[in-house]
């Protein structure tokens, strides 16, 4: 084994985290299991899904749960493990109620992505990749959100976009995640949709937002 890695190298016995007489995919979500792996023309072609529907169930992806997937797929543990490990979204350890994913990649880093991060972690009291005390949140740096118009940007568990950050956006958004309100779904609106679609291009939207010019970052890391 190498002396010195790039990164810390996994347990290779871990404690498990997930109590034996609960691991187990009930008989309706292998069925449903079974149905994703129809959709491919390999099992390994059902991986994401499967870790998702795992995810919900038990929280987060433990390796205990990764062999599960595997298992129940009929694929080599190290074929989920690497899927498992390369998106952020699929979370290896336990995480707070409330995940908040801030974007620091390029568009948001040089918009103030890093300004929200850091306001978050005073916020808060604490670093990113740490949760709370009382286990309500999260806090993530994560790489592109695909929303670069809006930057800065941040998502919620997986879930809903906030744009065009601002510490004042950030207060409110954590009193109401407080509160159990998750943020809305936004249709952003850029500025040569206004007058042609009316504004809204999705007619699912929950609210709606006009571009505005983005920050100058304060902070760039």
């Amino acid at each position: 084994m190498s002396k010195k890695p790039v990164v810390p190298l996994p347990e290779l016995h871990p404690e498990p985290q997930i109590p034996a007489d609960q691991l187990f995919f009930t008989e309706e979500e292998k069925a449903k299991i079974a149905r994703f792996k129809e959709q491919y023309l390999e099992p390994a072609g059902a991986v994401m899904k499967t870790l998702w529907l795992a995810q919900e169930k038990f929280g987060f992806l433990p390796p205990e749960v990764l062999q599960l997937v595997a298992d129940e797929l009929g694929i080599p543990y190290a074929q989920v493990y690497g899927v498992a490990t390369f998106y952020t979204q699929y979370y290896k350890e336990k995480k707070g109620k409330y995940v908040l994913d801030v974007c620091t990649c390029f568009t948001c880093q040089v918009c103030g992505g890093y300004d929200i991060l850091h306001y978050l972690e005073e916020k808060l009291g604490i670093h990113k990749g740490e949760t709370t005390p009382d286990g309500l949140f999260t806090l993530q740096e994560v790489e592109c959100l695909g929303a670069c118009g809006s930057a800065p940007v941040l998502q919620v568990s997986n879930g809903p976009y906030v744009h065009s950050l601002t510490p004042e956006k950030v207060d409110q958004l954590l009193e109401d995640l407080k509160q159990g309100k998750l943020p809305p779904f936004v249709s952003l609106t850029l500025p040569q949709d206004e007058a042609e679609l009316g504004g809204n291009r999705r007619s699912d939207a929950e609210a709606v937002e006009s571009y505005r010019t983005p920050p100058v970052a304060h902070h760039t890391r």
